[in-house]
């Protein structure tokens, strides 16, 4: 789908709720960057905080969310002049977003990505997480 050092590869960008539970997944190349996607990724979403690395701690995502009128816990980076508040401890949570992609990656046809066609691998990855929601 996209290219990158190893080749054609794909990435999966993913929003949970507070238990963990995949609520929307955006397909890209390989060779996306995650920050670009967090905007359609959160468009639409009720959250009250939202919870992310390191990476998507810029002005145009900070003040999406907060147009959502969600908190974002997003540790700051250096080169960023806005000072914020940050919740280390609701920080800790964000442990349940990898938790969820470590779950889906132990599924082998996730992991290896078998499908060709996007639209296929995609709808895999939608019938993976519905076992997160039984």
């Amino acid at each position: 789908m996209g290219r990158s050092r190893g080749g054609l590869t794909s990435k999966w960008h993913i929003a949970v709720d507070t238990f963990g539970r995949p609520v929307r997944f955006i397909l890209t190349g390989g060779n996306a960057s995650d920050p670009k996607l967090a905007i359609p990724l959160l468009t639409g979403l009720p959250a009250s905080h939202v919870l992310a690395d390191k990476a998507y701690d810029t002005y145009a995502i900070l003040d999406h969310i907060e147009a959502q009128r969600a908190q974002p816990i997003i540790p700051q980076r250096a080169c960023m002049k806005r000072q914020r508040a940050f919740d280390s401890t609701k920080y800790k949570l964000r442990n349940r977003i990898e938790r969820t992609i470590g779950k889906l990656k132990q599924l082998r046809r996730i992991a290896t990505r078998y499908d060709r066609i996007p639209q296929n691998y995609l709808a895999c990855l939608y019938l993976a997480s519905l076992s997160f929601w039984c």
